[in-house]
């Protein structure tokens, strides 16, 4: 390959790695790019996960072989059968030299290097029908992250040692394409994550409850939210501190949490304060109410605060047409308003009480100006 088309090749896996969204995307990106780089038919990203002493595989590309899926969960292979990640990564770049790139053959050491570190990638190369390679390792903020892998069929060319340099010059714009999709993804982590509890936020529950609710208009299926407000938090935070406060909602973060998982694919967050939701669409109405009824009982248990009172609204309850996410939500805060004012110890479920059900009316009523409710639901974006 001339320098002109691998000039081409470096800015086309830059291009790629850039334009992807999130870490999936950039980690495809970088492999394929690579791959067409260096004329590969096969090609891998993987992590060094230093705490469990193994490179874990996060993409395959290319011919896979029987076995090698293109986001495995559970490929990787253990360090100690790889000496050389150690040894490039370590005893050498920390003696004064640069990482780099290397080529193994089907047939045995490469020109140049060791016997005796090998075996286990000229196994893997007979067994799945490939005649070289070439490993570039990847560092990122001056430590080893992992290696970009990339082979050739058997019979094609070998990889030679020009190949291996502008490996290293690839894993190199690949290491600066991970940064910055991590910093992304962190960035979009943060931008949907409540700081203290860890739960999704208000952010996250808005966009995900608008996506259920145009899901439901689509083909019917049933969206329902639990709505909840933490009972005696104001209490705590005068009495015994803001400390204690935080730790009471954590803990309650944790129970809402634990709740959530009997609704597969529930969203737990918290909206801001003392306030939380539980967001489940698939799960039948009796289910999420029978999360509820969980919530409700596990959160009296809590050594700190006075439970919790609870709402749910559910498209599968009667409560009538269901066409934004606003009336979803203000069925299930209208229900819990109602669990607050009557201490109920069970979750109010809008919609259960017959054509008249008060909920349903307080939902649906506009308010007078001043109002409680009106109160409640200003400056609400959902």
């Amino acid at each position: 390959m001339g320098e002109d088309n691998r000039l081409a090749a470096v800015v086309a896996l830059a291009q790629g790695m850039a334009a992807a969204h999130g870490s999936h995307e950039a980690w495809r990106a970088a492999a394929v790019g690579a791959c067409r780089a260096l004329g590969g038919s096969f090609a891998a990203l993987s992590v060094w996960e230093r705490e469990l002493g193994r490179l874990r595989v996060l993409v395959n590309v290319g011919e896979r072989a029987a076995g090698e899926e293109e986001f495995p969960e559970d490929e990787s292979y253990p360090v100690h059968q790889f000496p050389e990640i150690a040894e490039f990564l370590h005893e050498r770049w920390a003696g004064g030299g640069e990482p780099h790139a290397w080529v193994e053959t089907a047939e045995g050491p490469a020109a140049g290097r060791r016997p005796g570190y090998v075996h286990q990638r000229v196994a893997a190369l007979r067994r799945r029908g490939r005649g070289c390679c070439v490993v570039a390792p990847v560092v990122l903020n001056g430590r080893a992250w992992g290696e970009l892998y990339v082979a050739r069929r058997l019979g094609a060319p070998v990889f030679e040692r020009a190949d291996a340099d502008f490996a290293t010059v690839l894993a190199a714009v690949l290491a600066a394409g991970i940064a910055q999709a991590e910093r992304l993804e962190e960035a979009r982590r943060l931008a949907y994550t409540d700081a203290l509890t860890g739960l999704a936020n208000r952010r996250a529950a808005d966009m995900r409850l608008d996506e259920a609710i145009e899901r439901h208009r689509a083909d019917g299926t049933v969206v329902s939210l639990v709505v909840c407000d933490l009972n005696g938090l104001k209490r705590v935070n005068d009495t015994r501190g803001h400390a204690v406060g935080d730790r009471l909602l954590e803990r309650f973060g944790s129970v809402l949490s634990l709740c959530g998982a009997m609704l597969p694919g529930a969203l737990a967050a918290r909206l801001g304060g003392d306030e939380f939701c539980l967001l489940a669409v698939g799960p039948s109405a009796d289910e999420v109410v029978k999360a509820a009824d969980e919530l409700c009982r596990r959160a009296t248990e809590l050594e700190l605060g006075e439970g919790v009172a609870c709402g749910v609204a559910s498209t599968q309850d009667p409560i009538g047409p269901v066409g934004s996410a606003r009336r979803l939500f203000r069925l299930a805060d209208a229900a819990q308003y109602r669990a607050k004012a009557e201490r109920a110890s069970k979750p109010v479920v809008a919609g259960r009480e017959g054509p008249d059900d008060p909920v349903v009316r307080l939902a649906d009523a506009e308010p007078a100006e001043g109002a409680v409710e009106r109160r409640r639901f200003r400056g609400r974006r959902v």
